[in-house]
């Protein structure tokens, strides 16, 4: 899962990016849960700008207040990649706060610790996680990030089934995303409102955040999980099938 690229994706889109349908169609089968009536995007490289240019615009600390971050809070930042968003987490939640980061790409995993130990983050682990699977311990984090990767998920209703117990009581998903079709990576609002609502999320608030070139969008989790044989996807109109 890659993080932000943005104006050199669309670029690449025609090579890059693109229906995954292998993908979703191998785990249709994973535990009952059915595949996403939608294209999905490919895992494509995120390093779009560097980071002094995205901290000069501002993007982190937009995307942050939105969410509501704040000292000593618990935050999984999924789809981690290079660690722009975790080393920035890290010291938000300081002096007792925790970031658990994670990528689905082991090399990318390992580059990511590196840095931390590196920059010697003590309050951040780092893990690999499954594309259908975040593999979160439960109850434990205040915020959940997804920031410029949902659409690469291929199994979005079991990640996201999977993902909802390791929120706290009063935990909070936090999803950045641009408004375009997801094989442009991005995500249009209905859609993105379908498939958490078909999971047993609501959301809680949305509002544009131009410093990270998307929307951010806050859900929580109500009421029990649904059986995984009674979700149903949504089409590209944010419908349910």
């Amino acid at each position: 899962m890659r993080r932000a690229a943005l104006g050199l994706m669309l670029a690449l889109a025609p090579l890059a990016a693109g229906c995954d349908s292998k993908r979703a169609k191998a785990a249709a089968g994973d535990a009952g849960f059915p595949p996403p009536a939608r294209p999905v995007a490919r895992i494509v490289s995120e390093r779009w700008s560097t980071e002094a240019a995205r901290d000069r615009l501002g993007e982190a600390r937009a995307v942050m207040d939105r969410a509501g971050i704040r000292r000593n809070m618990t935050v999984a930042d999924i789809g981690a990649g290079e660690g722009y968003y975790t080393v920035r987490l890290a010291g938000r939640v300081e002096p007792k706060g925790r970031v658990l980061a994670e990528d689905v790409e082991s090399a990318t995993r390992d580059r990511l610790a590196e840095r931390v130990a590196r920059e010697r983050l003590d309050n951040v682990s780092v893990r690999l996680g499954l594309a259908d699977d975040p593999r979160l311990p439960a109850a434990s984090f205040d915020r959940i990030l997804m920031i410029h990767m949902y659409h690469e998920i291929a199994q979005p209703f079991a990640f996201l089934w999977r993902m909802r117990p390791a929120l706290r009581p009063d935990g909070l998903v936090v999803v950045v995303d641009p408004d375009r079709a997801p094989d442009r990576h991005g995500m249009p609002p209905a859609l993105l409102d379908c498939e958490f609502r078909a999971v047993g999320y609501e959301r809680v608030s949305r509002a544009l955040v131009p410093q990270a070139q998307g929307y951010l969008t806050l859900y929580r989790a109500v009421g029990p999980r649904p059986a995984p044989e009674a979700i149903r996807p949504c089409d590209a109109a944010g419908r349910v099938l």
